[in-house]
């Protein structure tokens, strides 16, 4: 995947982890956009995924990272989106997959359920993997309901 513009957002489950992330991205000298949330005070994931996944529908962004405290709420929300393809990640592995097998544009993190460390591993799987196309395209092409 291209080091570009990376979207961000979570809720407030996820907000601890969206800010080490945003730090990590930070050492690796990559850019992000932060759509929020900006704080642990309770608030609804939709709200902030919509952002990401708008900014990914109309070609702002073609790539991101969302985290609330499983993971599921923020990647069923994003995947409502024709263009997104979130993928629901817990260790480095999936997040491979993900990019390698299935053109995973949103990485889905559940900040509850994993470690800083295990999130850098995935950041980088996301971000290092390039899709493997071949039989995989026609597969991904088939996901979005036109």
């Amino acid at each position: 995947m291209e080091k570009e513009t990376i979207g961000l957002c979570c809720d407030h489950a996820g907000y601890g982890m969206k800010e080490h992330v945003k730090n990590y991205l930070d050492k690796k000298g990559l850019r992000y956009k932060d759509f929020g949330t900006y704080s642990e005070e309770r608030c609804d994931y939709p709200d902030f995924a919509h952002l990401l996944g708008r900014s990914i529908e109309q070609g702002e962004l073609s790539a991101g990272i969302a985290i609330c405290g499983s993971g599921n709420g923020i990647s069923m929300t994003l995947n409502k989106y024709p263009k997104v393809r979130a993928a629901l990640c817990w260790d480095k592995e999936l997040a491979m997959l993900g990019r390698a097998h299935n053109d995973a544009n949103v990485l889905s993190i559940p900040g509850r359920f994993v470690s800083e460390n295990t999130a850098e591993e995935m950041v980088d799987a996301f971000l290092d993997t390039p899709f493997e196309g071949g039989r995989h395209t026609n597969r991904v092409q088939k996901i979005p309901i036109h």
